[in-house]
């Protein structure tokens, strides 16, 4: 079902005025320094798809958190296609038979290199100073995954009793990678991670602006991830005989195209409400220019003050830009080959292969060629025609205590949909049918968005708000 905006805002007018008001119940010391500890040792984890890096260590060491707390045998699962990609799926069980399906929280151990050289702290161990804790994956996404495991174990010592089944399942290869676990539990072990919908903290948040909350996302659809492959040949030969036709200036001119070229500006249901929330809290400059998007048709030139800010600018296009580079065989020789790597976050409605279209005649050279990168590293001449998956209608027993659990913490803050400007491990299960809903209760400022960044950093208050949001929000889904 596609998600047209009146429903949408329906929902989050009922979600607003929440029937019950129950109030948080923060996490004691204990309960902290437990979540603390955990935090720290998923941190302290290399979970990189690199030859340091194993998937494993990670969901081996909270599987035997799980085991030590009690939970039984048979409901924590230790699996995989890989040695090295092990996923861990625990099973929360409620008391009796239940009504209906589980609820699944779905988080990724995986994260993205970190070169130690590049960061002012060692990007894989815990370094807490002036109100942020440091590592790779603060932010991507193991203060959520810790969140997790420790409001799960805490459910499970206060003897809580869901009224139906929660599910956690801790993947692997969501960052990249040729085992990923989402995908494979999907398809080779359904019955684990069946559920009425999925909840990924991989997405949505609150943005922060200087430190007042403007707006708390939850993403209700996401733009398709693409890599392409960018290739120049040349003869090559001496250095000391330079011709016009050299391969790395070939490329670069292409590449050169393509940091100077802006894919049209769209907007969907999605994008549209959450920027109609998102005037209402604004003031200025960006208050007036979002309203003027809103127009029709709408203002370019707003959208160019706007997109000046990267999430904007993304949320208003597709984006195509140059990761990776590589050229040449030897220093005094002429290069035979330039290769250089582009990845795109596809706005919904569009296909893979259509960006490589449109790529290809952007670069306007039948020299260059331009072939798709599958997420397991496989080269062809040709992308899918996948598209977006359309957004399921918001669901009330989601956004209800969603957003008053989000009110207790952050105030009258404006709870919207949003488009994931990134891809995430929702799209496995939205094609199989379950319904997804991203949301990390984490709060950044906008300009301090590290992910698979140079000092990844979370600060620590927002680690705390997390916690007491998802002990409260997943004993609430618990409870229908």
């Amino acid at each position: 079902m596609s998600l047209r905006v009146p429903a949408a805002s329906l929902c989050f007018l009922i979600a607003s005025i929440a029937i019950a008001q129950n109030a948080l119940v923060p996490a004691s010391p204990t309960d902290r320094a437990e979540a603390r500890e955990i935090f720290k040792q998923l941190i302290e984890i290399n979970t990189t798809d690199t030859p340091k890096g194993n998937v494993t260590t990670g969901t081996t060491a909270m599987e035997k958190r799980f085991l030590d707390a009690g939970f039984p045998r048979e409901d924590v699962h230790l699996l995989g296609p890989d040695p090295r990609k092990q996923n861990l799926v625990v099973r929360y069980r409620a008391t009796g038979a239940p009504d209906n399906k589980p609820v699944l929280f779905l988080c990724h151990m995986d994260v993205v290199e970190a070169l130690p050289s590049d960061w002012h702290t060692d990007p894989f161990q815990f370094v807490e100073k002036d109100g942020y804790v440091y590592g790779r994956g603060t932010q991507d996404m193991k203060d959520s995954d810790a969140a997790l495991v420790s409001t799960f174990l805490r459910l499970h010592r206060e003897g809580y009793k869901p009224k139906r089944d929660l599910i956690l399942a801790l993947t692997a290869d969501e960052e990249g990678g040729k085992f990923n676990g989402a995908s494979w539990l999907v398809n080779q072990h359904r019955d684990l991670v069946d559920a009425a919908y999925v909840i990924n903290p991989d997405s949505g948040g609150v943005e922060l602006d200087h430190g007042h909350p403007v707006v708390a996302d939850v993403e209700a659809t996401e733009k398709v991830y693409a890599d392409y492959q960018l290739t120049t040949t040349n003869r090559g030969g001496h250095s000391s005989l330079p011709r016009p036709d050299n391969a790395i200036y070939q490329l670069t001119a292409a590449l050169e195209k393509l940091s100077e070229y802006s894919f049209p500006f769209e907007m969907n249901e999605v994008t549209r409400t959450y920027f109609q929330n998102l005037e209402k809290q604004e003031t200025g400059q960006t208050a007036a220019d979002i309203h003027a998007i809103l127009a029709n048709p709408p203002d370019m030139s707003a959208a160019t003050r706007l997109g000046v800010e990267p999430s904007f600018y993304s949320n208003f296009r597709t984006t195509c830009v140059a990761t990776r580079l590589s050229a040449g065989h030897a220093n005094n020789a002429l290069p035979q080959k330039a290769q250089a790597n582009v990845n795109c976050r596809i706005f919904p409605g569009h296909s893979p292969e259509e960006i490589r279209q449109e790529l290809i005649k952007l670069f306007a050279d039948p020299k260059l060629t331009v072939k798709y990168v599958s997420d397991a590293g496989s080269v062809s001449d040709t992308a899918p025609e996948r598209k977006a998956i359309a957004p399921p209608a918001p669901l009330p027993e989601v956004f209800e205590p969603l957003t008053r659990i989000t009110h207790q913490i952050w105030p009258d803050v404006s709870v919207t949909p949003d488009m994931e400007n990134g891809a995430s491990d929702s799209i496995y299960f939205a094609q199989a049918g379950i319904p997804c809903y991203g949301y990390s209760a984490t709060a950044l400022e906008r300009d301090d968005v590290r992910a698979h960044g140079q000092d990844e950093r979370l600060p620590i208050d927002s680690y705390w708000k997390s916690l007491d949001f998802f002990y409260a929000f997943t004993k609430a889904l618990g409870e229908k």
